[in-house]
């Protein structure tokens, strides 16, 4: 009984801790990600949405899924706005919360709200007075634990993917600080295979590698004006629409994200398809940049520096007939 009351002791005291500690990490996280798309995973990847993109030498790590999409399971291209598309909001559902957010709150609902209001740590779980109920209950703690320790972890040192050398056909040119002359993306690169049936191989040449970087900077620099309607010209509507629900909760906020110094250090394509008449890319692109949030009105810092920064997301560019690529998609990787 004596070793039974001390796990208990243990387990609460661990517990308690967690429930103190995870609202910081999650304020920490949100200043940190403050730049476009939150650091989250947001927009349309065509009838490729509910599938990942393929590693590249920059992200070799998986994309992590969409949480937030107009594009419905099954539907053909971007699809109209689904009744309940995943949207940002409430404690737990942050960008890249996922499991973690699912286990944390199930946990502190069910354990720690029964152990700070009287009514023991035990009686958050139905009351499992039994050795059984103890055991699942520090499980729990473990899982939610190591979960929040590795997305800690992932969230706030991003692993840069190394610089690569042109080995021959599959290989892109080393791409990072000091190469002068070799272009950002594997020039004329055409994807073969990449194409939806019946549709001709959709080739992503230097001129459009050349768009992408350009959008990386101009996108950044419009968010950071808080230019919404230049975002509306750079993005799809679908993606312009969550940039103006961020922005509108950054002024909710009394905050104002300003970015700058984008530079693009590595990039490669992951894929390339044409669905009808609209043509996909999905480029991995590890870049730098300043990232600060501000209080609006004082310049008061709230969060970053003006120390660089280095990030590795997934970004979809869509193009029509007769007009430019415009973004679509941002994946964060693993």
């Amino acid at each position: 009984m004596n070793f039974l009351h001390r796990t208990r002791g243990a387990v609460a005291a661990l517990a308690v801790t967690l429930s103190l500690a995870m609202p910081l990490a999650l304020a920490l996280s949100s200043a940190a990600e403050a730049r476009i798309g939150g650091g989250g995973n947001s927009g349309s990847r065509g009838s490729r949405t509910f599938s990942a993109p393929k590693a590249t030498p920059t992200a070799p790590g998986a994309a992590q899924p969409f949480n937030r999409t107009m594009t419905q399971p099954g539907s053909p291209g971007m699809g109209a706005p689904a009744a309940g598309a995943a949207a940002k909001g409430g404690f737990f559902n942050r960008p890249g919360m996922g499991m973690l957010g699912g286990l944390a709150a199930g946990f502190l609902g069910a354990g720690l709200l029964g152990m700070l209001f009287g009514g023991g740590f035990m009686s958050g779980l139905g009351g499992f007075a039994s050795i059984i109920g103890l055991l699942l209950q520090v499980i729990l703690v473990v899982v939610v634990a190591r979960l929040a320790w590795s997305w800690w972890q992932r969230r706030n040192n991003p692993q840069p993917a190394p610089a690569y050398a042109n080995t021959g056909a599959g290989t892109g040119p080393t791409v990072g600080p000091g190469a002068e002359a070799a272009p950002a993306y594997r020039s004329g690169f055409g994807f073969g295979g990449g194409s939806a049936p019946n549709q001709p191989p959709l080739e992503i040449k230097p001129e459009d590698y050349e768009a992408f970087e350009r959008l990386l900077g101009d996108i950044q620099a419009a968010w950071s004006n808080e230019d919404q309607e230049r975002l509306n010209q750079l993005a799809t509507p679908e993606m312009a629409s969550y940039f103006a629900k961020d922005l509108a909760e950054n002024k909710a906020n009394n905050d104002i994200n300003k970015v700058s110094d984008v530079k693009l250090l590595q990039g490669d394509l992951a894929e390339a398809w044409r669905e009808g008449d609209t043509d996909y890319a999905t480029v991995a692109m590890r870049f730098s940049l300043v990232d600060k949030t501000l209080e609006r009105g004082t310049n008061r810092l709230v969060a970053g520096s003006e120390t660089p920064i280095e990030a590795t997301e997934v970004w979809t560019f869509a193009r029509r007939p007769g007009a430019d690529w415009e973004l679509s998609a941002i994946q964060q990787t693993t």
